[in-house]
């Protein structure tokens, strides 16, 4: 009985929380002392078989969960930020300012606590709203309530000082330190921006503003690394060597600042976006880059896939922790080899990316045929995200990475996941040397990872099924028909002979019996995509019935394929 009259005192608190009724839990903590509390009386008083477990399940869910369920990151563009910036300082100039004159004036606003001299319009009103919503989430559901802030587009160091202005501006700064209580994490996804990884890190560390904010954070830095960009920019090999050297850069930079450096990975479904399961992307990672911690995203299909069962689920975990702690005691390769090793890779980037610009950059007629021989004008109509289908701009580089890799997949071309690779290791062949090759697929996890994946879809690959819907071009396209499938029969020549195969996927049998039987169940939907394409554009694209019936195609091909975008 007192358990019971204590537990419904707990219970009526917890509804006053809920509610925002006085007496409520001021922190979850306060309710986890109470929990404990009644688990320590139990244990004293001879009680295990009375109720302790379900005491210590509870106790357990919230320590996990809190109040607040999941920890939700915040993220906003730079531009956004810069935009309001603008405003608050009543500088119409402030966007053509070179980025290194905007850090020193916002250094100096820092440094001063200056407010802002001018209004704000509807978005810059909201854009502070945002922080200060942020605080009243931590105070209502806890500290864990709200995660990063995260600072989508970040090409150098002022896209990150912009937002402790804006927060300062929005009046949240920690009343006892002074500074603004927030984790800023630059994101860093275009190529520009990965290639300039270690000075954007090192501006940011140089900074005296920067390193107080740092040191009342705990001296940790968080950095977000995406993949879909870059692939989308320069082609499969030349974008995960660019996100790799970029890690290697990171990691020296905090080191030699003292910084605790977590490196954030922000990736899409399938391999084109980083994708795949986690614990490949440890493997694939430079000496030092997880520390024993991963954070990742996990999106569309790769959800399902890796966690839709319970038992799936727990084992994805689990390999994902041993991968984690088998990194920690792995001894890194030898100065001389890893050298060896990164020219190679080099090589094989400069070709891959200079030949897939060539082809979806540099060839005028290109844009047109990736818009008449892929369904894209429907996938752009699908609600599949939270952002629109497109940047500024025109052309293939307004188009945002998911529609346009989903487009490739479903017209079986599967070109962001192999292009150019073929051209690369071809190029590095002739430069190291073709043993050179099936020697460091041997050694190095980061290119035999590389290497499965662009096996994986050029076997999705299917230029037969593709050859129909090339049949929807209002020109002739064969020339450019001709130098997708040159490409694909130099990069399935190279896989399967540097792996030691005569077909792709002989190394994994059951994957590739799995494609097979796929195949008599998937081509059917395609043929039925193509008619439906033709007879939806012929008449404007106008028709919703048969707009309906491709969005169903679309979304079972996806289903079929087991990638999306």
């Amino acid at each position: 009985m007192p358990y019971r009259i204590f537990l419904a005192q707990v219970a009526e608190r917890l509804r006053s929380t809920y509610d925002g009724r006085p007496n409520h839990y001021e922190s979850a903590d306060q309710f986890i002392r109470d929990i404990e509390l009644v688990a320590a009386s139990l244990r004293a008083n001879l009680g295990r078989h009375a109720g302790l477990f379900p005491v210590e399940r509870l106790l357990c869910r919230a320590h996990t969960f809190g109040f607040h369920l999941a920890t939700l990151d915040v993220r906003q563009h730079a531009s956004v930020h810069t935009d309001v910036v603008r405003q608050g300082l009543g500088d119409h100039h402030w966007k053509s300012t070179k980025s290194s004159l905007r850090t020193r004036v916002l250094c100096e606003k820092l440094s001063r606590d200056a407010g802002p001299v001018a209004g704000f319009d509807p978005v810059g009103r909201r854009t502070l709203a945002v922080f200060e919503a942020m605080m009243q989430a931590r105070y209502k559901y806890g500290g864990r309530a709200i995660g990063d802030y995260i600072v989508s587009g970040t090409e150098a160091a002022d896209d990150v000082l912009s937002v402790l202005l804006l927060a300062r501006w929005a009046n949240i700064t920690d009343r006892e330190r002074g500074e603004v209580p927030l984790d800023v994490v630059p994101s860093l996804e275009t190529v520009g921006a990965l290639e300039n990884a270690r000075a954007v890190l090192a501006a940011l560390l140089d900074e005296p503003s920067y390193q107080r904010h740092l040191a009342a954070r705990g001296g940790r830095q968080t950095v977000l690394l995406g993949f879909a960009q870059s692939n989308q920019a320069i082609g499969i090999a030349a974008s995960r060597h660019v996100v790799y050297q970029a890690q290697v850069e990171l990691v020296e930079t905090a080191a030699s600042a003292g910084v605790d450096l977590k490196l954030f990975y922000g990736r899409g479904g399938t391999s084109s976006r980083g994708g795949g399961p986690l614990e490949r992307l440890v493997q694939s990672a430079p000496a030092g880059a997880t520390r024993g911690r991963l954070r990742a995203t996990e999106q569309g299909e790769g959800i399902s896939n890796s966690y839709g069962l319970r038992r799936i689920g727990l084992r994805s975990f689990e390999k994902a922790v041993f991968a984690v702690a088998m990194d920690r005691f792995e001894a890194p390769q030898a100065a001389g080899r890893a050298q060896q090793l990164q020219a190679l890779m080099a090589s094989i980037a400069a070709a891959s990316r200079a030949h897939y610009r060539k082809l979806v950059y540099e060839r005028p007629d290109f844009h047109r045929f990736f818009r008449e021989v892929t369904p894209i004008d429907v996938i752009e109509r699908m609600q599949i995200g939270g952002r629109v289908a497109h940047r500024q701009g025109s052309g293939i580089e307004a188009l945002r990475a998911v529609p346009w890799i989903y487009a490739w997949m479903q017209s079986r071309h599967v070109l962001p996941g192999w292009y150019g690779i073929g051209t690369g290791l071809d190029a590095a062949a002739r430069e190291h040397g073709a043993e050179s090759l099936a020697k460091a697929w041997a050694d190095w996890t980061f290119l035999s990872n590389l290497l499965d994946d662009v096996e994986m879809d050029l076997v999705r690959a299917d230029l037969d099924i593709a050859s129909y819907y090339e049949g929807l071009a209002s020109t002739d396209v064969s020339g450019i028909a001709e130098v997708i499938r040159r490409e694909h029969a130099l990069a399935k020549r190279w896989v399967t002979w540097i792996k030691g195969g005569v077909e792709l996927l002989d190394s994994r049998p059951q994957m590739q019996r799995s494609v097979l039987l796929r195949a008599p169940y998937s081509d059917p939907m395609h043929l039925m995509q193509v008619d439906l394409l033709r007879r939806w554009r012929a008449g404007g694209s106008a028709d919703p019935a048969l707009l309906d019936a491709l969005l169903a195609s679309v979304s079972g091909i996806a289903l079929a394929l087991q990638a999306t975008g």
